[in-house]
């Protein structure tokens, strides 16, 4: 998307790059997988879980079916999510908009028309319950990344292709919990080896925001468009 003769900001980095980490993965305090021994209420919690998924996937929370049902299968393997859809959800749209805004106002204050090198960098976003139930169950949180081109016209007019990635180190933190639910006996489940911690994934490119010419417009391409594929495999999980 960026090509050769694409230009960088003028201090030598992408617009948009100041304040964006270069790797997404946050480390968690977890012991290592199966590193702890079994107890019977472990593995009551297991049998509890497992009867989870099926009554979200009726329920309509078919991400969050998705994403527990893969942590109790213990492969540890990536699992791919519909990166459009978590797009569309109001705090990653709103947070990728903001992203955008800034590209905009930074290519201008450059000063000349031109392409321009965009890239946020991997950044946190929050999923509230009242913006997405599924999602908010699925992830509560995730790690984005937007890259791409700003073109600055003759006349002022802007527009940015860019791609939108997505990342999640999936987990249980010991200690933290949510509506007073520990995290903890979760999270044992993978110390014990009854289940296993995982990378959610995902990408969609060929996306567009052409804000002074009438607003955004997307033409999304996944990579891997099928939400639950795994990486490594054809299998369809969720």
């Amino acid at each position: 998307m960026v090509t050769s003769s694409t230009h960088e900001g003028t201090r030598g980095e992408p617009l948009g790059r100041s304040g964006g980490r270069a790797e997404p993965a946050i480390p968690n305090g977890n012991a290592a997988h199966a590193s702890l021994p079994a107890r019977p209420r472990d593995r009551v919690l297991r049998a509890v879980c497992v009867a989870v998924p099926p009554l979200w996937t009726a329920l309509g929370v078919r991400h969050a079916a998705g994403t527990l049902r893969h942590y109790l299968r213990g492969t540890g393997r990536p699992y791919r999510v519909d990166a459009r859809a978590l797009l569309a959800v109001p705090a990653v749209r709103q947070e990728v908009d903001r992203r955008l805004a800034e590209w905009r106002e930074a290519a201008r204050a450059l000063g000349e028309p031109g392409a321009y090198a965009a890239d946020s960098g991997w950044r946190g976003v929050l999923i509230t319950r009242r913006g997405s139930a599924d999602w908010w169950l699925a992830l509560r949180g995730a790690q984005y990344r937007i890259s791409g081109t700003v073109r600055v016209h003759e006349g002022g007019s802007v527009v940015s292709d860019y791609r939108f990635q997505v990342h999640k180190s999936w987990n249980f933190d010991r200690g933290e919990s949510e509506f007073a639910i520990p995290f903890t006996p979760f999270a044992r489940l993978h110390e014990t080896g009854l289940a296993r911690e995982f990378t959610v994934v995902g990408e969609v490119d060929g996306l567009v925001d052409g804000a002074d010419g009438g607003g955004r417009t997307e033409d999304p391409r996944e990579s891997c468009p099928r939400e639950g594929l795994l990486v490594d495999t054809p299998a369809r999980e969720g």
